[in-house]
């Protein structure tokens, strides 16, 4: 028995082409399989990591002492951010609380603003300390939040979720290898 007959036929039963073919399609399949079990699509040499701070006001002080019962966390890196239902490759890994300076703010007729302080006020500022591997350092995305000074952000984790955030710092600095 011939490896290819007359009629090109491997073994009688299948052509080249039809093989070439076939072969294609499943080297195409195993790069795609790969890069989609890969953990996110990205090599360590395009991440960096992202320190940055959040501060919510007002919060209550029952809250903020619920909360520093996970911060740093059982695993002594912090408390892992969330996003849509699945975890984040982020850390709360500081959270530390400051009276809160609110009041009630006015503008005058002639453009002057005052600040009137509440009575009884007891709430407390936060200020979050979070520290992020993202892959893309050009949007510096943290699940599906941008990171940005001055931009809005929610710290959510399982254990506790605070919106109205604003960042108010962040250093980048490349991935190393660990």
């Amino acid at each position: 028995m011939k490896l290819v007959d007359e009629r090109g036929k491997l073994f009688g039963k299948l052509n080249l082409i039809d093989l070439l073919v076939i072969l294609l399609l499943i080297v195409a399949v195993a790069l795609i399989g790969w890069k989609v079990t890969r953990k996110d699509g990205a090599s360590n040499a395009s991440r960096t990591i992202l320190t940055y701070t959040v501060e919510v006001e007002g919060v209550d002080q029952e809250v903020y002492e619920g909360i520093k019962a996970y911060v740093p966390g059982e695993s002594g890196i912090g408390d892992q951010l969330m996003a849509n239902g699945e975890m984040v490759d982020a850390y709360v890994t500081n959270v530390t609380a400051a009276p809160h300076e609110g009041g009630l703010t006015m503008t005058d007729v002639n453009g002057t603003t005052m600040t009137f302080p509440v009575e009884g006020d007891d709430t407390l500022d936060l200020t979050f300390t979070i520290q992020a591997n993202v892959v893309n350092s050009v949007t510096n995305e943290v699940g599906t939040q941008e990171v940005r000074i001055g931009k809005s952000h929610i710290v959510k984790t399982v254990h506790f979720e605070l919106n109205n955030g604003t960042i108010t710092t962040c250093e980048a600095e490349p991935w190393a290898e660990g």
